[in-house]
């Protein structure tokens, strides 16, 4: 069994919201003045894969020097408005491989991102590409 995460979000009124996970340093601000949830579930996918990314190319002994993940998302128009299709792209800055580049990408979509993989579950698209930027 895995470790039971808590949090909660607090109205604050109008149509804002802020949210916190027990135990983390920051709060996120939902609603009004914040980002949407539906948002938040991009950004969290971007973010999961970029930390597998990095990771496994360090791993790997690659010499990565930067990674930029951009994210993009098409929402169904019926309810409930859940991602239909969902594309990352990777900018890998440093005298890398692409090979192993590829290889890593391939670790954290098919292994290691628990973050795309809800996304895939929920019956979304999810496609990606990758470009490597040498100094």
């Amino acid at each position: 069994m895995g470790d039971e995460i808590k949090g909660r979000v607090k109205w604050t009124g109008g149509t804002q919201f802020i949210g916190r996970i027990d135990g983390d340093n920051c709060a996120v601000i939902l609603g009004d003045g914040g980002i949407s949830p539906m948002r938040l579930l991009l950004m969290s996918v971007a973010g999961c894969t970029a930390y597998d990314v990095v990771m496994i190319l360090q791993k790997m002994r690659e010499p990565i020097e930067n990674l930029e993940v951009e994210i993009s998302g098409e929402r169904r128009e019926e309810h409930p408005r859940i991602y239909r299709k969902v594309h990352i792209h990777y900018r890998i800055y440093g005298d890398v491989n692409e090979e192993k580049a590829r290889r890593a990408i391939e670790l954290s979509q098919d292994k290691y991102c628990s973050a795309s993989a809800h996304v895939k579950l929920s019956g979304a698209e999810l496609t990606y590409s990758f470009e490597v930027v040498r100094g």
